[in-house]
């Protein structure tokens, strides 16, 4: 009898052992099948983050043109581009800051040809979509090649151009006007890369306030002399 107990004991022990192992392994499975579906949420998370990021600043939309630079003129232009942004352009350059009126085309290629970015925007905008406008040419730490202005008959609510790029929004608060500005303005295709775009001399008058300055007699002034910063490398040799 006493050997028929301590035999059930054990049969009783082994199988309360063999039931405890199947337990750890069930947690241990658990644990690992838990553990791995977090992982894989956060890759999936973190990816849809990544490419939502890159299709929102992609500039796969940016329409791009050649135009050979420095052809000055004291004529009206006929631009192929609505807005121009390059070709032919006046001998004055319009300064670089915000306009609520529309300027002239011949001045503002003329800043294109200096580093800048025209951002203009249909007259009709709503107000608070003109504002965020001016924040982002205010916030981009470039200000002072930053031209802002409405353009009657634009293709699209905003435009954002450069020398030799375009780029048509339908919202200001569009992520990839920022990245616009951040790859063209006095981008790799800027004719004259850190010429000014202000200065005494410069236009900043908006087209209903002035006629596109004639051409200057003998007795007239002639055109500002356009003057380019130097880098820091260049101003200390």
């Amino acid at each position: 009898m006493t050997k028929e107990k301590a035999q059930a004991r054990r049969e009783h022990l082994a199988k309360m052992r063999a039931e405890q192992k199947r337990k750890q392994r069930r947690a241990a499975l658990l644990m690992w099948g838990t553990g791995g579906l977090i992982i894989v949420v956060l890759v999936g998370v973190v990816g849809f983050y990544l490419v939502k990021q890159a299709r929102e600043n992609s500039l796969d939309a940016v329409a791009n043109y050649k135009y050979e630079a420095g052809q000055h003129v004291w004529n009206a232009v006929t631009y192929k581009e609505t807005p121009p942004v390059g070709g032919q352009h006046n001998n004055y350059w319009q300064a670089c800051s915000i306009y609520d009126k529309p300027i002239h085309n011949e001045h503002a290629v003329h800043s294109l040809e200096h580093g800048a970015v025209w951002i203009t925007y249909r007259p009709d905008l709503p107000k608070a979509q003109i504002d965020k406008l001016k924040e982002v040419a205010t916030s981009t730490g470039q200000q002072d090649y930053m031209l802002v202005s409405p353009y009657p008959n634009l293709p699209a609510p905003v435009v954002a151009s450069s020398w030799g790029h375009q780029l048509k929004l339908n919202d200001p608060a569009d992520p990839k006007l920022g990245a616009f500005i951040k790859k063209f303005q006095n981008g790799k295709d800027t004719p004259e890369p850190g010429a000014t775009c202000g200065g005494g001399d410069a236009i900043t008058t908006t087209a209903d306030q002035s006629p596109l300055p004639p051409e200057p007699t003998g007795n007239q002034q002639q055109p500002p002399m356009e003057t380019i910063s130097p880098s820091p490398s260049q101003s200390q040799k």
